[in-house]
């Protein structure tokens, strides 16, 4: 037997109806805030991934699932923000007026150890925002990520923002971190040790334990706890700060966090849950004002986020699936698909016994079902253009006209 790849699933059944959920929700959000979805391909040029994501990143290192075809590399995408980049240079969606405002979701690829929430063809759903330098939009789209965790029920979540600063006040920032880790080099994993001479600051994102005690020694916190970014940078967090305080959304800073990507830069967040366990991250972003540029476009200030959405669902428990409104039995199959094209066509949820034997087996399927209302047309009932509608919950029942069927169903 065929079964499905280590690090995939099939999502259907009740499980199906909770990602309905949440993407409609997804939509209902982002549009309200004038969002407007972006579908990009599944794969792209490997350079753009290389390129944007950043060489020193795992994810470019050890997880991107890379083939040939006809002497190009291309990529399954692994994230999706350098994708939407590609789209908004390519478009030439420089010349629209800022802000320029997406949003998306769909499949991504990460060749990593499955676990709880995380697979290797999992799902995500974010937001990108182009033109815009001020913290405002910084501060929009981490109250767009609330509201819609709000809206899909979520509790418990806590929101971690930092401040990278400016690549030029970043600078003097990684030599004195990297001065503070030379003593204890050695000691860190071999990941680390790559990180330190490409990009350090992403060694403060190392999860391995023995990285983590090393980090908490008190010559290197002295430096990471230091006030090392510029007045404008400052100034730019702050007011952050003031704007979430305004919208009354809590926040803790956290100098430790530095996202696990190379293009960010000043403010980076995270909104954790504390019902995940260690891999509690449900949403992070951040603003990566270089981004466009890197990747051949003019100079453009951007700022977003991505959610995983396996995360999404292993948080969601209080979710009913809508029932069925109406479940039709009969022996008659060409009266019972009339009749419930026309309740479908009405709007009403409606399903009918397609073998149609005998009306004892048709209603012990409509209670299987969980519909509210069991419709019955027998001989009589179609003879006389009527039916027979029977309130699975009370057992009421009693026979209507069609027309008087339509103020019965709620």
């Amino acid at each position: 037997m065929i079964t499905a790849q280590k690090g995939t699933k099939d999502i259907y059944g009740e499980e199906i109806n909770k990602w309905h959920f949440v993407e409609n929700a997804m939509r209902k959000i982002f549009e309200k805030a004038n969002y407007q979805e972006l579908r990009t391909p599944i794969f792209e040029a490997t350079e753009l991934f290389a390129r944007g994501v950043g060489d020193s990143t795992d994810i470019v290192n050890k997880e991107m699932y890379t083939f040939e075809q006809k002497g190009r590399s291309l990529t399954l995408r692994p994230e999706n923000t350098a994708g939407v980049v590609r789209a908004y240079i390519e478009h030439g969606m420089h010349r629209l007026s800022p802000p320029v405002k997406f949003y998306y979701t769909g499949p991504m690829f990460r060749y990593e150890r499955p676990q709880a929430g995380r697979q290797r063809q999992f799902h995500q759903l974010g937001v990108e925002v182009f033109g815009i330098d001020a913290p405002s939009a910084d501060a929009e789209v981490i109250a767009t990520a609330i509201t819609f965790l709000n809206e899909i029920g979520l509790k418990d979540l806590e929101l971690e923002i930092n401040s990278l600063g400016c690549e030029k006040c970043r600078s003097n920032f990684r030599e004195k971190l990297k001065a503070a880790i030379l003593p204890r080099l050695d000691k860190f994993c071999d990941d680390c040790k790559m990180r330190y001479e490409k990009n350090p600051l992403r060694m403060l994102d190392c999860k391995n334990l023995e990285c983590q005690s090393y980090l908490a020694e008190e010559s290197i916190q002295n430096v990471i706890k230091s006030e090392f970014i510029c007045t404008e940078c400052q100034e730019h967090f702050e007011k952050l700060k003031s704007y979430l305080d305004e919208l009354n959304i809590k926040y803790n800073v956290n100098k430790l966090l530095v996202r696990g990507l190379d293009y960010y830069n000043r403010t980076v967040f995270e909104i954790k849950s504390n019902s995940l366990g260690s891999q509690n991250a449900v949403c992070g972003g951040g603003r990566y004002d270089s981004l466009v540029e890197t990747l051949g476009g003019i100079k453009t200030p951007a700022v977003g986020w991505a959610m995983g959405m396996e995360r999404l669902m292993a948080l969601i428990s209080d979710f009913k699936v809508s029932r069925l409104d109406a479940y039709i039995i009969s022996q008659s199959t060409k009266e019972t698909l009339k009749l419930a094209q026309i309740l479908r066509q009405k709007g009403y949820k409606t399903e009918f016994d397609m073998q149609g034997k005998n009306f004892s087996k048709g209603f012990e399927k409509a209670l299987k079902s969980g519909a509210k209302y069991a419709i019955i047309l027998g001989e009589d009932e179609i003879s006389q253009n009527k039916i027979t509608i029977k309130n699975l919950d009370t057992k009421e029942q009693q026979t209507i006209t069609l027309e008087e069927l339509f103020n019965k169903i709620e």
